[in-house]
């Protein structure tokens, strides 16, 4: 079993993965079979993509000798080919293939961050590199992610694949409030608990917290934002959850903090949620919604809220322009870090919250490069405890794993492809209609 399925058994749950492993038992039969002339040819291929970069300067390395794409006169990024079948690898696995080959200590980077900003600098090349002979694998990859639909049962599943890892891997990186989202940097001299905490109360402020409001949390996490509430405001929280180990994480900091009379803490679906509250906020759960149950969601959060209240939401956001091509892709992301997500688009949340609510939207600010910053100070936390990962018992290849995730997140914010937003919505006593034209 190579690197990338022992640690994809980790992360993956074992119906999904077996679809999965489909594809690349075809790709690396394919290869083993053609051996040093099929990754002759597509580093061929790849090497003709490579050759329309414009803007920047990648240099290849590999047992072949050195190739320098892009302009000469700016500083190259320097990528290191360990394995020949890096290049099919790419070519029948696209974007996957990339970040797999990567995982599996195929292929090495001076600046992993850097390369995905080129690639989205110059997005033509990378949708080249996601079209052509990566068809063959697409449609098992494609049936693998439409096997994770976030149906009540199946958001079980996929909630458990990603949080469920371990509490202690997520407590090597994340800040003392244990915040998996992004934080507000108001400037760059805070720091990451500073940030979170920052983020927790301009959500509060938003929905104009009081201590006679009960608010509804739709996603706990591992409880950093219903102790902030709670504590900072004097509010009711109920807050849920359907990871297991968040669940229990989550029950033992609230009871630490003293907040137990005032928070109550659920492991139910969104969906089974009944009665109505002051004000609801979910910070970054809807990435985890999935798009075909976006309406869904937004219906549902409507008729958690009393009219004249509020719902805070906290989303990260692809540009309007790329979410078509995006909803109709599966990356590297969907496939091995987060099954069954989607980023949704803020046309996208609008039209729904537009079509199936009587929310009105009353206030959005976007704030992706704090996301960037984020993620960086996030991967420089697990650098510096990159030796504790292997003592938890996780193969040495979940550190790639989670050092490529966080590097092509980051490029994605810094290069403005994604965002994140705060959307304040408010609760009128009106009837949803449809315009009938789309956002």
């Amino acid at each position: 079993v190579s690197l990338s399925l022992a640690g994809a058994r980790l992360i993956a749950n074992p119906r999904s993965l077996s679809l999965y492993s489909q594809t690349l038992h075809k790709t690396r039969t394919l290869t083993s079979c053609q051996g040093e002339r099929i990754d002759r040819f597509a580093r061929g291929i790849l090497f003709s993509k490579l050759s329309q970069i414009q803007g920047a300067s990648l240099t290849i390395s590999d047992s072949l000798g050195t190739q320098q794409f892009g302009d000469a006169s700016k500083s190259s990024i320097m990528v290191q080919v360990h394995q020949p079948r890096t290049y099919s690898r790419i070519a029948f696995g696209g974007s996957v293939g990339t970040g797999e080959s990567y995982w599996d200590g195929d292929w090495d980077c001076s600046d992993l961050t850097g390369l995905t900003r080129l690639f989205v600098q110059n997005r033509q090349v990378l949708n080249a590199m996601d079209s052509g002979i990566h068809r063959v694998a697409q449609p098992f990859i494609h049936r693998l992610h439409q096997a994770r639909q976030n149906s009540e049962s199946g958001s079980k599943k996929n909630i458990v694949a990603h949080y469920d890892l371990g509490n202690d891997f997520f407590g090597l990186f994340l800040d003392e409030n244990w915040m998996y989202s992004s934080g507000k940097f108001d400037d760059q001299t805070m720091t990451l608990d500073e940030a979170q905490r920052n983020k927790n109360d301009a959500l509060c402020k938003s929905l104009d917290l009081k201590p006679s409001d009960h608010l509804l949390e739709i996603g706990t996490g591992w409880g950093g934002f219903a102790i902030h509430a709670a504590r900072n405001y004097g509010c009711r929280v109920t807050t849920t959850t359907i990871s297991d180990r968040q669940y229990e994480l989550a029950r033992e900091r609230i009871a630490q903090s003293g907040l137990s009379d005032q928070i109550t803490l659920l492991k139910e679906d969104y969906r089974k949620l009944k009665g109505q509250y002051d004000h609801l906020v979910s910070i970054e759960m809807i990435e985890a919604v999935g798009l075909n149950f976006l309406d869904t969601y937004f219906k549902k959060c409507a008729s958690l809220v009393k009219p004249g209240g509020r719902m805070g939401l906290q989303s990260i956001l692809i540009r309007d322009q790329y979410y078509e091509h995006a909803a109709k892709n599966v990356d590297f992301i969907q496939t091995h870090i987060f099954p069954g997500s989607a980023i949704p688009s803020l046309a996208r949340i609008l039209a729904s919250t537009r079509d199936q609510t009587d929310f009105l939207v009353e206030r959005v600010e976007t704030f992706g490069l704090d996301y960037a910053r984020t993620i960086h100070l996030w991967s420089e936390n697990l650098e510096k405890r990159q030796s504790e990962i292997k003592l938890l018992g996780y193969p040495d290849s979940l550190y790639r794993l989670w050092k490529y995730y966080f590097a092509y997140c980051e490029g994605g914010f810094l290069e403005k492809s994604i965002s994140v937003a705060q959307i304040t919505f408010s609760k009128t006593n009106e009837r949803p209609y449809s315009t009938g034209v789309s956002s």
